[in-house]
């Protein structure tokens, strides 16, 4: 009876030692925090020619590139429903739609609503299913908004088609960014970094297009059509790129989710199991530590002293069923709230002066330089330094995220709400012009957007590096919300900024 009790308690510690060792096998180290594994593990693969990265870089450009594309065309949309006619000699204008006053309601809302639906209940839709889910809804809008562009229809219903696509490219995109943000947030940082710069580089590609279709003599329907067949081809490449994603080893490493918690509850069965053994200085064996009648085959093994007491291998079962648990939504955010305040704190500046203040800017120099100046100044300067902003995360973080001095330069930022409202903004009724000149202007422009671009980036690069690896999704999914907040308190402060100057 008294070695049937042993060997009946001594299955559960086989089973606590056994799968310890295993996993010591498969870790170099398992005293390193949850941190330091994000990071990088001393077993990872190498992620050959950077095709991890390259991918998560496509990525990053098709959550936006669809969207930036969508806004360029404004002209057309305009044309299309504020048409106006001539009859007796005299104008006859038709009803005023204010499409883009519409168009940038009704991004905001859904991207609001989704992100925050997506926080609370994304674990219970696969992630295969979010992402290339959107990618393809997204896809065939983009399809469809290309095929009208060839099909007259009435200006009522082509303003309600139109409103219905933005509503719902923006519902699916809220909940693709939410995803990809969790999703990199597995990996080491500067995948993150990279992710954001590549969504740095939509803007970018927008602005140009902006400018090509100002210099070119295409009719506006030619360019639209243009513009909707390109995000289409970026919106394919996105799908096929994430679809690449799980077969290469670099990703499957990271991105095995049961994999990371197994080497967490691993390295929480060794330290208990470890634990006990110091105590006592005996395991499955005499004082001398040997295996007593070949316990390695399964018999009996009669153990002296306390060492790992009967309740302590259940006690292991217990913490590893804690560990194999994610944290809900309020214990993540607690983790991460700074990082969140200061995403919101970020683009509620940026959007409460962009565009709404700086595309009102007038130049000094009129001529064949005043098409172009808006586009140059205002949008092709702010996409590309906010991109540079976003790529110099991948060599310098500073301030590091346990820092005060990193919210502390968030909100330094709001300085450039009244230099940019005291620039040369027409028309006004209340601030004077300090700053008329066109550069000094495009200097102020560069020092926004580089700021912005880089404290974004930080902010949702550190946010997963505060949880542990089973929780990084939930924190992406979170910072992605706030993120929509942050644009959305922007864009409703800017319409009384634009009032004041």
């Amino acid at each position: 009876m008294h070695f049937c009790a042993l060997r009946t308690k001594n299955v559960h510690k086989d089973w606590a030692l056994n799968s310890c060792l295993i996993y010591r096998q498969r870790e170099n180290s398992f005293n390193r925090s949850p941190e330091h594994r994000m990071k990088g593990r001393t077993d990872a693969p190498r992620d050959r020619g950077w095709l991890v990265g390259v991918i998560f870089f496509i990525l990053g450009l098709g959550t936006l590139l669809p969207w930036n594309f969508f806004m360029t065309a404004s002209m057309y949309f305009n044309r299309r429903l504020n048409k106006t006619e001539r009859s007796n000699g005299t104008v006859v204008s038709h009803k005023e739609y204010y499409f883009n006053n519409w168009m940038t309601l009704l991004s905001q809302l859904p991207l609001l609503l989704c992100t925050l639906l997506n926080s609370f209940f994304y674990q219970r839709i696969s992630e295969m299913v979010r992402i290339a889910g959107s990618l393809v809804f997204i896809f065939i809008l983009f399809i469809l908004t290309a095929i009208l562009v060839k099909i007259p229809m009435e200006e009522d219903r082509f303003f309600s088609v139109t409103m219905a696509t933005i509503w719902f490219i923006n519902s699916f995109g809220a909940v693709l960014q939410g995803s990809l943000f969790g999703l990199v947030g597995l990996l080491p940082q500067k995948y993150s970094a990279v992710f954001m710069s590549g969504q740095g580089l939509a803007g970018t590609f927008a602005a140009i297009a902006m400018l090509v279709s100002i210099a070119s003599d295409t009719d506006p329907e030619t360019a639209a059509l243009g513009y909707f067949i390109t995000p289409c081809v970026g919106t394919l490449i996105t799908l096929l790129s994430y679809l690449l994603l799980p077969r290469l080893e670099f990703a499957q490493f990271y991105l095995d989710k049961s994999r990371s918690y197994e080497v967490e509850t691993a390295n929480e069965l060794l330290k208990v199991t470890e634990s006990g053994t110091a105590e006592n200085g005996k395991l499955y064996g005499h004082d001398n530590g040997s295996l007593a009648n070949g316990g390695a085959s399964g018999e009996e093994v009669e153990v002296k002293g306390a060492g790992v007491s009967p309740k302590q291998a259940f006690l292991t079962l217990e913490q590893a069923e804690v560990r194999d648990r994610k944290s809900t939504v309020m214990e993540v955010f607690k983790k991460i709230w700074v990082m969140a305040f200061c995403v919101v704190f970020v683009f509620t500046v940026t959007l409460a002066v962009f565009p709404a203040v700086t595309v009102d800017v007038k130049t000094i120099y009129p001529g064949k330089w005043e098409p172009y100046f808006i586009s140059v100044c205002c949008f092709l300067i702010f996409n590309v330094c906010d991109w540079i902003g976003r790529t110099v995360t991948t060599l310098v973080q500073w301030p590091p995220k346990e820092s005060c001095l990193f919210p502390g330069l968030v909100v330094s930022r709001v300085v450039f709400v009244p230099l940019l409202m005291f620039c040369n903004v027409q028309s006004r009724s209340y601030l004077p012009v300090l700053f008329s000149h066109d550069a000094a202007f495009a200097f102020i422009m560069m020092l926004f957007s580089l700021s912005n671009g880089y404290c974004v980036c930080l902010s949702m690069s550190y946010a997963p590096q505060l949880v542990t690896p089973k929780d990084a999704e939930t924190a992406g999914a979170l910072m992605t919300f706030f993120l929509a907040l942050g644009l959305s308190i922007g864009a409703a402060l800017s319409f009384l900024l634009r009032l004041l100057v």
